[in-house]
């Protein structure tokens, strides 16, 4: 197979699926080293990210973002090509299997069968809002379906999944770079903001809880928003957002099979409806995790493991964005994610409020 030199051809996603792919992602010949310039860039730059967030309080998923579109340029060198994508493909993908660890049928147990009714209404209203109002701010379905369902999951990594089912044809790398900061900004002043707010309003720790943990869009901010407000409050949001979490692999499926039955109405028969590996990891492993007695030590493992993977993910995304194509994009990309936002906030007020 012939190498691309020109960078304009080379596609610029994570892609979970290999659908954007133009080409295969591992040519045959490839070797180990052909990986290593791409992954020891994007190593260097999430360990950069880790250190400046642990040093300063600042989330180290914008951190990683800011950090992999300021070397954007180094995405023009062939030879970060292969482990670029290994970074943003593979290392999400296995990262995604890894959450699962954080997912038992004991927290939705816990949660008893009205929060989580509530959660699940949550999620399909955000996203129906998200893409209902998405005409008013001249995007099309699939932009605000991107941001509705990002912000009603897990923020960046859903993000990441979403938009390789998605694909880049119909939503570009500059409007998604753009929604991924776009989320990961108002994840962290949801975490400042929702404790503020929940204290103001006088709710009792269960509802600030439920609150902070049903709209918060990152699982760290959302446990840490819960945990300034109390303790008790803390641990309902971590459960809350980790149920949350476990609502990823439906939603996937329910996304694919609505891209499916659209493509089938215009001819086309794009999106198979078989479960990509990934997501049967997940719910493998969130299985095996319900019903074994995992040491504590292996449940702290696959979190580090899922939090550095997915960093990965994301620092080489950034870094595989055109910069240029940023400038097109108006105020208005930012719409669907400010609706979702809201949404998810005040949807989740409302709940908390009727527990």
């Amino acid at each position: 197979m012939t190498r691309r030199k020109n960078a304009e051809e080379w596609p610029m996603a994570a892609d979970l699926y290999g659908e954007m792919q133009l080409a295969p992602a591992a040519p045959a010949g490839r070797r180990w080293r052909d990986y290593l310039p791409g992954v020891l860039v994007t190593g260097i730059a999430a360990l950069a990210a880790a250190w400046l967030s642990d040093h300063y309080s600042v989330p180290i998923v914008l951190i990683g973002l800011l950090i992999g579109l300021a070397l954007s340029f180094l995405s023009q060198d062939p030879r970060t090509h292969a482990g670029l994508d290994l970074m943003s493909q593979t290392a999400l993908r296995i990262g995604i299997v890894l959450v699962g660890a954080r997912v038992t049928a004991n927290q939705i147990i816990e949660l008893g069968p009205l929060p989580f009714a509530f959660l699940i209404l949550i999620m399909v209203a955000v996203i129906g809002i998200t893409v209902a109002t998405a005409r008013f701010f001249t995007q099309d379905r699939h932009s605000a379906l991107l941001a509705g369902g990002a912000t009603a999951i897990c923020g960046a990594s859903a993000a990441l999944a979403l938009w390789s089912l998605i694909g880049d044809k119909k939503v570009d790398q500059a409007r998604f770079t753009l929604t991924l900061v776009g989320i990961t900004v108002a994840s962290a002043l949801a975490m400042t903001l929702y404790p503020v707010l929940a204290a103001q309003l006088h709710l009792s720790d269960a509802q600030a809880g439920f609150l902070i943990g049903a709209s918060v869009h990152d699982v760290a901010q959302a446990i840490g928003g819960g945990f300034s407000f109390s303790q008790p409050a803390g641990e309902v949001a971590t459960i809350v957002k980790l149920t949350r979490v476990a609502l990823l692999a439906p939603m996937l499926m329910l996304v694919g099979f609505w891209l499916s039955r659209s493509s089938q109405g215009e001819g086309k028969a794009r999106i198979s409806l078989r479960l990509p590996w990934f997501i049967v990891g997940f719910l493998a492993l969130a299985a095996v995790n319900s019903l074994l007695d995992i040491p504590q030590v292996a449940h702290d493992a696959a979190g580090v493991g899922a939090q550095a993977l997915l960093l990965l993910a994301i620092v080489a995304t950034a870094m595989k964005a055109k910069l240029a194509l940023l400038l097109d994009q108006g105020w208005r990309s930012f719409g669907p994610i400010i609706v979702a936002t809201l949404a998810s906030f005040l949807l989740s007020l409302a709940a908390a409020l009727s527990l």
